[in-house]
């Protein structure tokens, strides 16, 4: 550990691109906690830990008894040796603070639909106070507001509810962390650091926006193929309908073959091998082994043609923090994932990086070697282990999944707000049916007039979304989604270790009952690379929480992605100077650029 290269600064270079202009300075600014106290406590934080550091505040011994004395006799390094070991530990965790520290915070800019209307119509409301469908309470917005603004944790339970339901969890948005970039520092302008540009959290599509009513348009078209196996949408009626419909939305923000939506790109994903093979990732239905114990990765859906909050009243009493006191109906068969209400029952109640750690045992059932740029690739004597090895591995999907959703909740509550898409249903409702002069805001004509809209009417009655849960989404607000920020954290992590060039070996593919698993036979089976299949199980996990339940939308997920991308680049890079070994490691971010890590 006392190579002179050992401490030299970690770098990262790679080729980036800035997907995102800087928004328009005449956009409001969020309510966010002064950025300054955030500087003052970071600054502190350093002189403490050097002053620990170096003066030894707390010896080893009075904590560890005798055993330690002991241990400390036989260690042949030698006091000074000792010494000399704490003092580069410290440097190098001091270092990182530095260079983290270093990210200036940048503006954080908002669609302004807050601002826009007195009503909060654009705004994420869920569980606080209603006057009525449709209409917060504005003291309690106005305590909701407070408690934001004052980060004091008094002041969160002063918020005015209207149910019994709780918000889920806006304090950890404040969280400080130990590694990896600081929540308060991914904005919506590039901040560059070591030739980087850091990823961008944009304003979401504003409520009249036609942006927001194709957004809407899709959530419509999904929720009526909930039940639609995804093998059947290339014959499906229905299915053609809602291609055709979307090839005409220039704001689509989907892939295209060919200049078109087709079916068999329907909510897929637009990164880099997401539009190849089967809709399901082999990472979601490859059978594979938690040690000795085997996992089939068939799960327990919900029954079909059972949906929620399609009627007003049941609409609004869970916008107000109600219970309807109904739960999914279980489908007694087990299946593997095959349609949108499969993905929307598993993502109900997983672990948030379950898929990952699966995805992770399927790499190893399959064969997938190492990244080449993993030390231990060619080694004649070694093997990783608890670095670079199987437990690593494992262990950095849970510890990337919680500081990612950290980075994620503090855009959700305290820049952006974003109402969630059974909203922007009850909004279209009011309209509708002739109520919407209640409301300050409106949507463009393209949701209004849409044959998604009216499909969907046909169907249920109402123009309400259906939701493929009896609770409708969760109590936080729409953007960045934490299925998505986790996803792309995720995914990165495993990239970072694994060869993503890796083809796929005897790909399958449910059938159609999802029953069973067949061999994929598609012109382009050898095709299917762990990169590409990674990026589509980000997607089919975080649009099966979103697009097919019904309660997240396509930008919360491609934007979270790309957050939990560069939270997770930013953990690397931070921990790249904490290995003995020497390693230069490449992988393709979800841009399709490279991106390298090092510490030599």
């Amino acid at each position: 550990m006392n190579d002179p290269n050992f401490k030299k600064e970690q770098h990262m270079q790679h080729d980036a691109r800035d997907t995102h202009s800087a928004p328009p300075d005449s956009l409001p600014p969020s309510d966010a906690p002064r950025s300054e106290t955030r500087r003052k406590f970071l600054g502190n934080v350093r002189g403490v830990a050097l002053a620990a550091a170096t003066a030894g505040v707390i010896g080893l011994e009075p904590l560890l008894g005798p055993s330690y004395s002991l241990a400390h006799a036989d260690n042949d390094h030698g006091e000074s040796k000792g010494d000399e070991r704490a003092e580069e530990d410290a440097e190098i965790r001091i270092e990182a603070a530095k260079s983290e520290s270093g990210v200036s915070i940048p503006p954080h800019t908002t669609n302004g639909d807050e601002e826009r209307y007195a009503d909060k119509c654009g705004t994420y409301t869920k569980a606080l106070l209603q006057d009525g469908p449709g209409r917060v309470n504005l003291r309690a917005y106005e305590s909701f507001r407070d408690a934001l603004h004052s980060g004091n944790p008094a002041d969160f339970e002063n918020i005015i509810m209207g149910g019994a339901r709780k918000l889920t969890n806006p304090q950890a948005g404040l969280a400080f962390d130990l590694e990896g970039t600081d929540s308060q520092q991914f904005g919506n302008t590039p901040c560059p650091l070591n030739q980087e540009t850091r990823v961008v959290v944009p304003p979401a599509p504003a409520l009249a926006s036609a942006a927001y009513g194709t957004e809407l348009i899709e959530m419509y078209w999904a929720s009526l193929l909930r039940d639609v196996p995804f093998t059947e949408y290339s014959s499906n009626p229905l299915a053609a309908q809602a291609a055709h419909e979307l090839t005409g939305l220039p704001d689509y923000a989907g892939p295209r073959s060919g200049g078109q939506v087709t079916p068999q790109v329907l909510f897929r994903g637009g990164f880099p091998g997401e539009t190849v093979g089967p809709y399901i990732s082999q990472f979601f239905i490859t059978p594979t082994f938690l040690g000795q114990q085997p996992i089939s990765q068939q799960q327990k859906t919900y029954q079909q043609n059972v949906d929620y909050l399609t009627d007003l009243a049941s609409w609004a009493l869970i916008q107000n923090g109600g219970s309807s006191g109904l739960a999914n109906e279980l489908d007694s068969q087990l299946r593997f994932e095959h349609s949108g209400r499969d993905l929307a029952a598993w993502t109900h109640v997983d672990v948030l990086y379950q898929a990952y750690f699966v995805a992770y045992l399927v790499l190893n059932s399959i064969g997938a070697p190492v990244n080449p740029g993993s030390m231990y690739a060619n080694s004649k004597t070694q093997v990783g282990f608890a670095t670079f090895g199987g437990p690593q591995f494992a262990g950095m999907l849970g510890e990337v999944a919680c500081r990612a959703l950290e980075r994620s909740w503090y855009q959700k509550w305290f820049v952006h707000r974003r109402h969630r898409p059974e909203s922007g249903g009850g909004i279209v409702e009011l309209i509708k049916t002739g109520k919407g002069s209640t409301l300050n805001g409106s949507l463009n004509s393209n949701v209004l007039n849409s044959q998604a809209l009216e499909n969907s009417f046909s169907k249920y009655g109402t123009y309400l979304l259906s939701q493929a849960f009896p609770e409708g989404a969760p109590t936080h607000p729409s953007y960045p989604t934490g299925h998505g920020v986790v996803a792309g954290a995720c995914i990165t992590i495993l990239k970072f270790f694994f060869d993503g060039n890796f083809v796929i070996p005897d790909p399958l593919v449910p059938a159609e009952d999802g029953l069973s698993l067949i061999p994929y036979t598609g012109s382009d089976r050898n095709h299917l690379t762990v990169n590409g299949e990674l990026n589509k199980l980000a997607h089919n996990v975080s649009f099966g929480h979103g697009i097919h339940a019904g309660i997240h939308w396509r930008s919360d997920t491609d934007v979270s992605m790309l957050l939990g991308e560069a939270t997770a680049i930013s953990i690397l890079q931070d921990q790249a100077q904490t290995f003995n070994e020497k390693f230069t490691v490449q992988f393709t971010k979800l841009d399709g650029t490279r991106a390298t890590l090092s510490n030599q």
